[in-house]
């Protein structure tokens, strides 16, 4: 998504889709998507009858639920499932809201896959894409885009990306600042990765933090610990070697990525992968020269 200017909007605009029966095998489905100047009081008994995100560009309100209020200033939203009783309160002269509800044959688990909360205040920066996706929005909906169909599939999944990439809850750090956090021992890692030294103590002190916030980072950018994480490094530069450097043994390359050694290495390979080192060279060498 290109970078938005962020504009003072005072024009309502509020665009329904037709959804027909192919539409509804999509994994995700846009229903319709809006914008209120002046957001008035609201109320749904039965909730809305989709996932329904609503976010505040200017002023503030507050989101009603059965058993909590959530307050949503500038820069904040929340994302509700179906059929969740809600209502809306105003709480300054003006609350102005952008807004977008959606379906699809995936779209819980997508919710669910990429972690993104309900009925939960998510924040985030100013300078980020989401303080200006209503802009986004109504430059696509005053030259008359597309929005149905699969179109409108993919806007909506990177929609809910930026949400991934840039929302935080409670203050607490998003995807994109805990990656930009752990850059540089990321960069470490590429170059040291088989060394027997590197563990949550080398990694902690090559980041200048304590072990246990190194773990929070990667739990959170990644939603791996940084064993784990390692793990997958190793993994993935032994499968570079095993593709590229035919006349190394399993037993140099388990030594050239960090492996304890080729029984471990085999064996971890193995349960990750679901083949032998040996089985995966060969299947891709096979593959090669079919295809050459």
């Amino acid at each position: 998504m290109k970078e938005m200017v962020l504009l003072k909007m005072t024009t309502d605009y509020r665009k329904f889709f037709v959804i027909t029966e192919t539409d509804r095998k999509l994994p995700l489905i846009l229903e319709t998507v809006g914008y209120e100047n002046q957001q008035l009081y609201y109320k749904r008994e039965e909730g809305y009858p989709c996932f329904h995100w609503l976010q505040t560009i200017e002023g503030a309100g507050e989101i009603i639920l059965d058993n909590s209020s959530i307050k949503l200033g500038e820069n904040q939203g929340m994302l509700l499932a179906a059929g969740v009783p809600h209502e809306y309160k105003v709480l300054s002269p003006k609350w102005s809201t952008w807004y977008v509800t959606f379906d699809g044959a995936l779209a819980a688990s997508i919710v669910y896959a990429l972690e993104i909360p309900l009925s939960t205040q998510i924040s985030w920066g100013a300078e980020t894409p989401l303080a200006g996706i209503h802009n986004y929005f109504y430059e696509k909906y005053r030259y008359s885009y597309d929005f149905t169909g699969m179109n409108g599939s993919l806007e909506v999944y990177q929609f809910l990306t930026l949400l991934k990439n840039h929302g935080n809850i409670n203050k607490s750090a998003s995807f994109s600042q805990s990656h930009e956090r752990l850059l540089p021992l990321l960069f470490q890692l590429e170059q040291n990765f088989a060394s027997a030294e590197v563990g949550l103590t080398w990694m902690s002190e090559e980041l200048g933090v304590s072990p246990q916030h190194v773990n929070t980072l990667f739990r959170k950018a990644f939603g791996l610990s940084p064993y784990q994480y390692l793990l997958q490094l190793r993994l993935q530069k032994s499968k570079e070697l095993l593709i590229t450097q035919h006349n190394r043994t399993i037993k140099q390359i388990a030594e050239a990525t960090g492996f304890l050694d080729a029984s471990h290495f085999i064996s971890t390979f193995r349960k990750t992968v679901g083949l032998t080192p040996e089985v995966f060279r060969n299947q891709y060498n096979n593959n090669h020269i079919e295809k050459g």
